[in-house]
């Protein structure tokens, strides 16, 4: 098979959108295999630039006046809400793993949200 057989001819159009009855081989580089992987890492990278920046609030977790009650009370070392009068009173605050605590890593507004795409890709 010759090379130009592998390579189909394209009609040229002019400005006008007329056929000015040459045709071209069509270049040898659109006879190159798709590859499926950087196709989907580009659309991937392409649908993270419509996204909108989120986070928790600073305070979350932290709004209450806990303290730790130390050692030698056979209990968790975690902060605990002061006072009494309450089913509150006495509970974990300020840790992830407490209930009303601050989450683990906060998400910040400052994450990278969008990715730079080349134009070629």
């Amino acid at each position: 098979m010759s090379l130009a057989a592998a390579r189909p001819l394209i009609s040229v159009y002019d400005d006008k959108n007329a056929s000015t009855g040459t045709s071209v081989c069509l270049p040898a580089v659109f006879r190159a295999p798709v590859r499926p992987d950087i196709v989907a890492t580009i659309h991937n990278d392409i649908a993270k630039n419509r996204r909108q920046p989120y986070c928790v609030n600073v305070d979350a977790g932290h709004q209450t006046s806990a303290e730790s009650w130390g050692t030698g009370r056979a209990v968790a070392r975690i902060p605990r809400v002061r006072g009494g009068g309450t089913h509150r009173s006495g509970q974990g605050a300020f840790g992830n793993m407490c209930r009303g605590g601050r989450m683990f890593a906060p998400t910040k507004t400052w994450r990278r949200w969008h990715r730079k795409i080349n134009v070629a890709q």
